[in-house]
């Protein structure tokens, strides 16, 4: 962290932790603004890409990795599965669960999920080199580490309620 008071306190600037806290809204604010022209929310987003990684998983599992309680995640799933963008099977080793899957028309959204990210990436780091962005990144993801965040999951699906419009205007 940068010091620069002589009582050992962040300066005017604001330290470390502020200044992640100032990028990352100002980050989340810019892809949500991004990808809403998918016609996705950041968590729907994180939610395709997670499937993607991990296809076949109950919504009880996904909902655990996600943090968000059951109950917030059915209907959360319920909106995707709406949009044809993924679907439900019958879990072959548990009749009783379903197993979530990404459908075509969700693998497709998820490769312009993928290029909307890539350019998300560039304008956020645009002022690093492409060495200081590789350690950036390698410090964030040790300090995530150490913070016990789970990789690829944002903290904010805990807050996600069900009666949250989604990003489609229906009016």
């Amino acid at each position: 962290m940068s010091i620069n008071r002589e009582d050992g306190r962040p300066g005017r600037q604001g330290g470390a932790a502020f200044l992640l806290a100032q990028l990352g809204a100002h980050a989340a604010k810019l892809f949500a603004e991004r990808i809403a022209g998918l016609d996705l929310t950041p968590a729907q987003a994180g939610l395709l890409r997670l499937l993607a990684r991990t296809p076949g998983r109950s919504q009880r599992e996904l909902a655990d990795d996600l943090g968000m309680p059951p109950s917030r995640f059915v209907p959360f799933a319920d909106e995707l599965e709406e949009r044809g963008l993924i679907e439900r099977r019958k879990n072959p080793s548990d009749r009783r669960l379903y197993a979530l899957h990404l459908t075509e028309q969700g693998e497709s959204l998820l490769a312009e999920l993928h290029k909307a990210g890539a350019a998300h990436e560039q304008q956020v780091c645009q002022a690093l080199s492409p060495e200081e962005h590789q350690q950036l990144s390698a410090l964030l993801r040790r300090m995530a580490e150490q913070h016990g965040l789970s990789p690829g999951v944002h903290p904010g699906y805990r807050s996600i309620r069900p009666d949250r419009p989604h990003a489609r205007s229906e009016q």
